[in-house]
């Protein structure tokens, strides 16, 4: 059992931790995974003022703060996210510490719209979440692995907490993870990874972050703002598979916009319900998203073949339906574009749209080509698509 007056000796447990690991002799480069929610905030919070309170004659080991851009983030984290990192930057121009920030966004030809427009892919569902790992894994993980391959090491430190969820804790636990110590990284040979907050619990991150002003300046309450009127947590950054259920669970988390993993965005509606000055947006937000699900559901929409141009059968003869069809990825893309007047600003870039076209210029290619072959050995096409 604990309550409120344990707090302060479990910050100083974890403050204690973190210094102990942070003044060891090596020059090993702390990577601080930040996603602006409340735990990777407290992370960074701490993490600032251990590193500002090293002797400025002694020397510092650099300190990385990893941020992930999906490009189809919730508007309102990611505007938070991008003031905070801004605010970030002048501190440390103004501070001298050794602070690096990297922010990461999907290759541009894994993006959700080039997948969703360009190959027709379905959103993704919890069966087929071809998201996280194109999205957030893969960018996230390719800097990490560089940034180690620079300085032959590196100490990743997350905000993951064994209270925030029974299935969290339990994944905590089996993969040996503690407050305490180090464990390898599951892909990057050479990478530690450091879970410090692990034993906090919900109301000591809030009760300290709303006691304590972050060092880089200003203050808590946008955060706390957000938190109150979604009644959401954040999606933190993902670097592992593992990791992946936290996107597109039931709990209210910020995620992406466009996240159709959950049936309902209990993040986006809670902002809505709260009457956000920006509420007519986020309720175009919401319905396009809905329209994406009720695409997804309705098997006309789909190609009766997969992108391999191979059809397949469930064990039960069903079929597997394969990607939208031609005219499914043009209504979307068009009404992503009306969605963009609406709102006043720009929802996919320019050179996504190059690859869109050049993906449909090669599938109508290859679509031609196919029923060019059909036609020559007099198989008609619906006999093959049937």
């Amino acid at each position: 059992m604990t309550s409120s007056s344990d707090v302060p000796a479990r910050l100083a447990a974890v403050r204690e931790t973190m210094h102990a690991e942070f003044t060891r002799e090596h020059a090993d480069p702390w990577i601080v995974a930040y996603s602006g929610g409340k735990d990777s905030t407290l992370l960074l919070q701490l993490a600032w003022e251990i590193a500002a309170a090293v002797p400025t004659d002694a020397p510092r080991r650099p300190i990385y703060v990893v941020s992930n851009d999906t490009l189809v983030e919730s508007p309102l984290v990611i505007r938070h996210l991008r003031r905070s990192l801004e605010v970030i930057r002048e501190a440390v121009r103004d501070t001298g510490l050794p602070v690096t920030i990297k922010v990461t966004e999907p290759c541009i030809d894994q993006t959700f719209w080039v997948n969703v427009i360009g190959r027709g892919y379905i959103p993704p569902t919890r069966n087929f979440r071809w998201c996280t790992d194109r999205m957030k894994i893969a960018p996230t993980n390719d800097l990490i692995h560089k940034l180690v391959l620079a300085h032959e090491r590196a100490v990743l430190l997350v905000g993951t907490r064994k209270s925030e969820s029974q299935n969290r804790g339990r994944a905590m636990t089996e993969r040996g993870v503690t407050a305490t110590t180090m464990n390898p990284h599951s892909t990057i040979p050479n990478c530690r990874m450091f879970a410090p907050l692990a034993d906090l619990l919900d109301d000591d991150v809030w009760k300290i972050l709303m006691q304590r002003k972050p060092p880089w300046g200003g203050s808590h309450r946008d955060l706390i703002t957000l938190y109150r009127n979604a009644g959401g947590g954040e999606c933190p950054l993902v670097l592992s598979k593992e990791d992946a259920p936290s996107c597109g669970t039931t709990s209210p988390r910020f995620g992406c916009w466009t996240c159709t993993v959950v049936q309902k965005d209990r993040s986006m509606r809670g902002l809505i319900d709260a009457g956000h000055e920006e509420e007519d947006k986020l309720e175009a937000l919401a319905a396009f998203r809905e329209w994406l699900i009720e695409l997804r559901e309705d098997n006309r929409n789909r190609l009766p073949v997969r992108r391999d141009g191979f059809s397949k059968l469930r064990e039960d003869g069903t079929r597997v339906f394969g990607p939208f069809t031609f005219e499914i990825r043009e209504a979307i893309l068009d009404r992503l574009r009306t969605l963009e007047e609406h709102l006043g600003r720009p929802l996919i870039q320019p050179a996504e749209i190059e690859v869109i076209d050049d993906i449909w210029r090669r599938d109508r290619i290859r679509e031609n080509g196919r029923l060019a072959l059909l036609a020559a050995i007099g198989v008609k096409p619906e006999t093959v698509s049937a």
